[in-house]
């Protein structure tokens, strides 16, 4: 009976033991597949694809650097975000800016990014509620302090758009030419007068002129109105604090319009678009070219005026006697960057892919190159001693000089006043003053008109 009870108690035992070990096998069977299913799960859905669509502005040949310094941030942030394909769209400056980008932001529909204009186009967006909040990223990322200046970008004080560079404008010069006649840059207004009306005897042409878009003369009109009635009074028009009619202004106007009358400017300048504008300097035709310091990047090997490499230089429109204010102030912009659709923020994985674009391409590295590959300088504070050994190329190192000796800057005119009055001076004003369809004195009062109306209807 013994023996009998023990084996009972064996057999017993073996079945449970049995029956544990099948229940053990079967849960972590179960768990096992649970643990895969759910890995599989995230595997899919991470490398679940998705696209993020990106306009920019940088078409043409003079841009092909700063398309490659793009592509590589692209290429770069795909790599680190899981199921990224960038969509790249291509589109005009000017055509982005005033046609494609206001219908899309009209419909609701901007690209994921986008090229920016800050002031005055950021703020109204932001106001709009269209425009993705960078604030909380850029701290994030530890370079809100980083730019030079957010003011253009920035909104009831949260930051709407990050600028990618900065511009300064003044002349370029042809070296060759102001070497022949034993010629150093100006100091003096009437110095500069005096080397235009010699290129004039000389048969030459003394500034390369392409007006059919009206921004592009209206880059050294705006220089010259800040020379004559100070370089702060622009910001002051959209307030009413100061008037299109102030005589200074009217001068400034007299004075372009006296420079065409006298020849100074490429005949025919009304038909030739902006393009046309770089090769009449680049082929000799012009001794000086009124422009930004983006252009610089035409002057390198490889580029449409490499022929010049190192026989071009650049210095800031000089010194009016009699003018308003710091006549050494240059006019500098950091005003173009990138902006984000706020409905990114909608979608977790577009706004990791925002804020790694963000941070590839808004870093000392991409600043330096665009300096010096692409003539862009930086938006972002760097180290001078970091920014002078970067440079090996002359005309960089003028234009970094220019910059340093100018103690005040002022920001170009279709950055502080609206819109309405920017297309009635570019697309109307200016063209009429060239070709003397109209007065000085009747373009500051028709520029007025549409200033007054525009401030009443931001009251």
């Amino acid at each position: 009976m013994k023996i009998k009870r023990s084996l009972i108690l064996l057999m017993s035992f073996c079945m449970v033991s049995s029956l544990l070990l099948s229940a053990c096998e079967n849960t972590q069977t179960n768990v096992n597949a649970s643990t895969n299913a759910k890995t599989k799960d995230e595997e899919s859905h991470k490398a679940e694809p998705f696209e993020l669509t990106l306009r920019h502005t940088q078409i043409g040949k003079d841009k092909e650097k700063r398309f490659a310094i793009l592509n590589d941030v692209v290429k770069k942030v795909e790599s680190e975000v899981e199921g990224l394909t960038f969509r790249l769209d291509g589109v005009e400056s000017d055509v982005n800016r005033k046609e494609k980008l206001r219908g899309e932001m009209a419909a609701g529909n901007p690209p994921d990014i986008f090229d920016l204009f800050g002031s005055p186009d950021s703020r109204i967006y932001a106001k709009e509620g269209k425009l993705l909040d960078l604030t909380p990223i850029i701290e994030e990322l530890g370079i809100r302090d980083k730019f030079s200046s957010l003011e253009p970008f920035t909104y009831e004080g949260e930051v709407y758009g990050l600028p990618i560079g900065g511009s300064a404008e003044g002349f370029f010069y042809n070296k060759e030419y102001f070497n022949k006649k034993g010629w150093k840059p100006p100091t003096t207004f009437a110095e500069l007068e005096q080397m235009l009306a010699e290129i004039k005897a000389d048969g030459r042409v003394p500034i390369a002129a392409a007006s059919k878009d009206g921004w592009v003369p209206l880059m050294l009109t705006n220089h010259l109105w800040s020379r004559y009635a100070g370089p702060d009074i622009t910001a002051k028009f959209a307030s009413g604090e100061a008037k299109w009619t102030d005589p200074n202004v009217i001068k400034a106007f007299a004075k372009h319009q006296e420079w065409e009358n006298k020849g100074y400017f490429k005949k025919g300048e009304l038909g030739y678009e902006y393009p046309e504008y770089t090769t009449q300097f680049t082929d000799g035709t012009a001794i000086l070219m009124y422009d930004g310091t983006w252009k610089s990047s035409v002057f390198k090997k490889g580029e449409s005026g490499a022929a010049m490499v190192g026989k071009v230089g650049f210095f800031n429109l000089p010194p009016l006697e009699g003018g308003v204010g710091d006549q050494a102030s240059l006019m500098f912009n950091v005003n173009n960057g990138y902006g984000f659709s706020a409905a990114v923020a909608k979608d977790p994985r577009k706004l990791e892919a925002v804020k790694s674009f963000i941070k590839n391409m808004f870093n000392e590295d991409m600043q330096i190159r665009g300096l010096v590959e692409d003539g862009v300088l930086p938006a972002m504070n760097l180290d001078v001693s970091v920014l002078a050994s970067s440079l090996s190329d002359t005309l960089m190192k003028e234009i970094v000089d220019v910059l340093e000796n100018a103690h005040t800057k002022f920001a170009a005119f279709d950055s502080l006043i609206q819109t309405d009055v920017t297309s009635e001076i570019s697309n109307v004003q200016i063209q009429k003053l060239i070709s003397n369809q109209t007065t000085p004195k009747k373009m500051a009062e028709a520029l007025q008109k549409v200033q007054n109306e525009a401030n009443a209807l931001a009251e």
